[in-house]
């Protein structure tokens, strides 16, 4: 096993007991929560009368089922209204507090807890929701958990977890241009397997991870719950502290001090023993789109999609199913394949770098007719952010629709919807069928930068050339 470790002293340092059935009872530092799977749980604790243990522990936000073209209440989805009514409920009930609509801190849970100074190294995170990952960008443990658990965590602070083995994913080298953290993700997923990471935490490590920002660092976490990790993260170092610094939950002052002196004795010893070592060269990345069904589907932009002879045996019968349900060929290049819809935000690629980046290709150039595009940014200080830089500006003069922050088209639990058989350029995290809101509908995974290229000539480009 694993010894040495930002994972093992993590870990350790939050285990409350070993159960009799060898799980750790783990402490939970942070516990974030949103309208879908909240309800259940606060019913649970109603039905056994018990109070939330710690609700200064506790975070809430509305995010997957707000509409983003108009937040006007009630909202026009009664079901809809009937969750967000919920969730306020019970946060007042039990003194949690809530980042509503229109508070200048609302946004996607995993956009809005970094901004906010609320993910910090060292914690345990745990969220009901999958791509919790995302969180250990900063040197954190962060769990996606299930309705019961979420339960768990409001009744006890604590879950009963497996502990994992650890694989460190070394990447080293600079990037190209037109290569971002969302293709950096991508690659690994494709290399290792969407089953990869089973029964792994993922540290990501190398020269490239200490050269990326902390939100391209939260792209890369964000992912790596598709390729079967349970948790992703990257050490704590200056990058993580100078994004920190000042933010309203962080630290401040003479505590500022001695939190970056703990959090830098977090960082993975230089002896650790790790259960797995990869490494990839960052010189081997291309811009990255994936074509199937699953986030391991993927070529680069100017690559052939793989014939079925060229695959493991264990993956042809997923790839003959993928190939079916996109009206995709073995062999056919992906660069050209025309476009309906381009969807850039998401808690992968819903922050200001992403906005910045596609920005810059949509810029004096115009959207392809027939071709629906639209931004939306992963919180509302994202927004005002995005609005004083002049990007709404920009995204709306070439034709794209600027939106409210909210998860959108991710998974589509919001009007936010494709239709039909319409295949979509998407900045999100998942291509699963029925993924973004329509039974036949298609999605192909892309950097934000490639979604805007995208969206300029109607069908799948080369970012670099735009560059």
């Amino acid at each position: 096993m694993s010894r040495g470790t930002l994972f093992d002293k993590v870990w350790e340092q939050h285990t409350v007991a070993t159960l009799p059935s060898g799980q750790t009872q783990l402490f939970i530092g942070l516990h974030l929560i949103h309208e879908v799977t909240s309800p259940q749980a606060f019913a649970m604790l109603r039905e056994r009368g018990l109070p939330v243990l710690y609700p200064q522990r506790t975070v809430a936000t509305v995010d997957h089922i707000v509409p983003t073209d108009t937040v006007a209440r009630p909202l026009q989805d009664a079901l809809a209204e009937e969750m967000l009514q919920a969730l306020e409920a019970n946060c007042r009930a039990h003194n949690i507090p809530f980042f509503g609509i229109g508070s200048g801190r609302q946004g996607i849970v995993h956009v809005i807890a970094p901004e906010q100074g609320l993910t910090q190294p060292g914690m345990t995170i745990a969220c009901g929701d999958s791509h919790t990952s995302t969180h250990g960008a900063f040197g954190a443990i962060a769990f996606g958990i299930g309705t019961s658990q979420v339960r768990d965590v409001l009744a006890t602070q604590t879950l009963a977890l497996n502990k994992l083995k650890v694989r460190k994913v070394a990447v080293n080298g600079s990037l190209g241009p037109g290569v971002y953290a969302k293709d950096v993700i991508l690659h690994i997923i494709r290399h290792l397997g969407v089953k990869g990471g089973v029964g792994y935490a993922y540290e990501f490590a190398g020269s490239t991870f200490a050269q990326l920002s902390m939100e391209e660092r939260m792209t890369v976490c964000n992912m790596a719950i598709e390729g079967g990790a349970r948790c992703g993260y990257v050490n704590p170092d200056e990058t993580t502290f100078a994004y920190l610094r000042g933010r309203p939950f962080a630290p401040q002052g003479k505590n500022w001090d001695q939190a970056v002196a703990w959090w830098r004795s977090l960082a993975s010893d230089a002896d650790a023993e790790y259960d797995d070592v990869v490494t990839f060269a960052a010189a081997d990345i291309a811009p990255t789109v994936t074509w199937g069904i699953t986030p391991g589907q993927s070529v680069a932009v100017d690559e052939t999609l793989p014939t079925l002879e060229s695959l493991p045996e264990a993956e042809r019968a997923i790839a003959t199913e993928a190939y079916a349900y996109m009206d995709l060929q073995p062999g056919q290049p992906i660069q050209g394949t025309k476009i309906d819809v381009c969807f850039i935000g998401s808690c992968t690629n819903g922050r200001i770098s992403d906005l910045r980046q596609a920005a810059k290709v949509v810029e004096g150039r115009k959207v392809k007719p027939g071709v629906k595009a639209f931004v939306v940014p992963g919180s509302e200080r994202v927004k005002a952010q995005a609005e004083a830089e002049g990007l709404d500006v920009i995204f709306q003069a070439a034709g794209f629709e600027w939106r409210n922050p909210g998860c959108s088209m991710c998974l589509a639990m919001n009007p936010d919807k494709l239709q039909g058989r319409q295949i979509s350029a998407s900045s999100s995290n998942r291509n699963f069928k029925g993924r973004q809101g329509s039974a036949a509908g298609r999605t192909l995974l892309m950097s934000p930068a490639m979604v805007a290229a995208a969206a300029i000539t109607g069908e799948v480009t080369d970012v670099r050339a735009f560059l």
